[in-house]
């Protein structure tokens, strides 16, 4: 990946901003599998906004979220140790924050 991961591996840092990885205890075929529906969704919703197609988009979007949420990209977090989540979260404003300041 060519964006810093965490140390805990449950972010990668984008811009300073944090955003959550995809859960890696799915396996390598259902991890390919949502990924392809990420981007055909993604593809749908390039496609409803060139037509302007507000329910195609509608949808298309519900598509996105759903295979972001069955990534773990989003939704409920996939770790069990019930630390928080900080996703979109600034890495400076986090428990990541000497972390993230390291690298610089």
């Amino acid at each position: 990946m060519p964006y810093p991961v965490t140390p805990d591996g449950r972010y990668f840092v984008v811009k300073g901003q944090l955003w959550r990885c995809s859960n890696p205890q799915l396996s390598e075929q259902d991890r390919s599998r949502l990924v392809k529906e990420l981007m055909q969704a993604r593809r749908a919703v390039k496609t409803a906004l060139q037509h302007k197609d507000a329910d195609a988009l509608k949808q298309a979007r519900q598509q996105v979220d759903a295979a972001k949420v069955a990534l773990g990209e989003r939704g409920a977090v996939w770790w069990t140790d019930g630390a928080p989540d900080y996703n979109r979260k600034f890495a400076k404003n986090t428990p990541y924050a000497d972390w993230y300041a390291a690298l610089e």
